[in-house]
């Protein structure tokens, strides 16, 4: 594998940008070696400055569940494109594409646009403390929701790999205000709850966590959080920017039949441009600004060229053969790579939530932050080294999710089951 164009633009990225990167976890530092610059990506593969070809299981870390590069989606961006990109006032493409959100979401009655995912979980933490008139937020160990200040503590995904759960910069005023219950402890949760629900504006939890791996809700885990916040009065925000479009065309809470009071959302509904939204009841979205006094604004909040790729690519997965045809794909994976590990003898447990994955290297179950530790991450090193030098593209770190696409072959999924075997035995 070739990588001298890529080693020297890092080496000038160094020298440019913290890291050499713009995001923690694309330096390789929790899998050694160096990161790949890329060139160009169409369908199910990314290609490197250097010319090699990977099958890729990142896809811009979820969004890109059509793959990259969608003719569709390609075709109405050229065409947006030549329209201006960016108008700061009101289209008609954010009216289409919210119409588009609520349809997948029936929680979602109002809904706000803005650019990110961790624009949209500050944005709801805030109008929960205003709709409340309380200001603490219980969050779960693990779990990641952007690099919001009060929520940069017992993070997943970049806090999880390089074990520093909390940043500098963050004053202990703000953390005060957050409580950090183990996820899936629901004993612990509801005796918290009893204990200091006066306080406590809201709830804020991805019902699947995608930030540590992939681990699953127990079976009456989201059922308690929501009767406990019906009966004190609490927000219930379910942060679906991953889990969104991704474990079910409406997200974790169809899938878990969960109504939460607010839900975040990102990744899928921008097709892989930056966006991101939050919205929930009424009564609490009203208060929003300008209608209520909840301040919230962004010069590029639904831009015409990020609400085009949304719209088109919600409207193929609203097509009734799209998530059949992804749970066929991801059933062929998920087989291929449970039975490469059997046959190879190497212990590990995979976990999966629609067409999000993780593979840890453990013989533990994996329920929460703690139990996600066990994973030998050594071994997930030289695994993930393994898999990218045979051509296959997986997050180099054990507490990241993977992904599948419309665009993965069965060739693809054939070719990669027996690159995980050949690696699994390797180690």
């Amino acid at each position: 594998m070739k990588t001298e164009k890529s080693l020297r633009l890092y080496k000038k990225a160094v020298s440019l940008m913290p890291g050499g990167v713009n995001s923690p976890v694309r330096a390789f530092k929790a899998v050694g070696g160096n990161p790949l610059f890329i060139a160009r990506a169409k369908g199910s593969k990314i290609y490197d400055v250097d010319g090699n070809q990977y099958i890729d299981y990142v896809l811009s870390w979820g969004p890109l569940i059509l793959g990259h590069a969608h003719p569709q989606v390609v075709r109405a961006l050229k065409k947006a494109v030549e329209n201006g990109t960016s108008y700061g006032a009101p289209t008609p493409l954010e009216i289409e594409l919210a119409t588009l959100v609520k349809k997948a979401f029936p929680s979602i009655e109002k809904l706000r646009m803005v650019n990110s995912g961790t624009e949209a979980t500050m944005s709801a933490i805030r109008l929960a403390r205003g709709f409340t008139k309380r200001n603490k937020v219980i969050k779960f160990e693990g779990c990641y929701h952007g690099h919001v200040d009060g929520l940069l503590v017992s993070a997943g995904s970049g806090g999880a790999t390089f074990g520093v759960p909390d940043s500098l910069g963050v004053p202990l005023s703000y953390i005060s205000e957050t409580i950090i219950l183990p996820f899936n402890d629901t004993a612990t949760f509801k005796s918290t709850v009893k204990k200091h629900w006066k306080d406590i504006a809201c709830v804020i939890v991805e019902p699947v966590v995608g930030n540590m791996g992939c681990i699953l809700p127990r079976e009456d885990f989201l059922e308690v959080l929501r009767r406990e916040t019906d009966k004190y009065g609490i927000v219930l925000i379910f942060d679906e920017v991953m889990t969104g479009f991704r474990v079910s065309f409406g997200g974790a809470q169809q899938f878990y039949r969960i109504k939460p009071d607010l839900t975040c959302l990102g990744k899928v509904i921008g097709g892989g441009l930056p966006v991101g939204a939050y919205g929930g009841k009424k009564e609490i979205m009203s208060l929003v600004a300008p209608e209520g006094r909840v301040y919230q604004a962004g010069t590029l909040s639904g831009n015409p060229i990020a609400m085009t790729a949304g719209i088109e690519t919600l409207k193929i997965l609203s097509r009734p053969e799209t998530y059949k045809e992804l749970e066929s794909k991801m059933n062929h994976l998920e087989e291929g790579l449970k039975d490469a590990a059997f046959r190879a003898a190497v212990n590990v447990k995979f976990y999966r939530a629609g067409t999000i994955f993780c593979t840890y290297f453990t013989d533990k179950e994996v329920v929460d932050a703690k139990t996600a530790k066990n994973s030998d991450t050594e071994k997930f090193k030289r695994f993930f080294m393994g898999m990218l030098q045979k051509g296959v593209y997986i997050a180099p770190s054990q507490f990241e999710a993977g992904f599948i696409s419309l665009a993965h072959t069965d060739s693809d999924i054939e070719k990669t089951v027996r690159v995980a075997y050949k690696t699994f035995k390797e180690l």
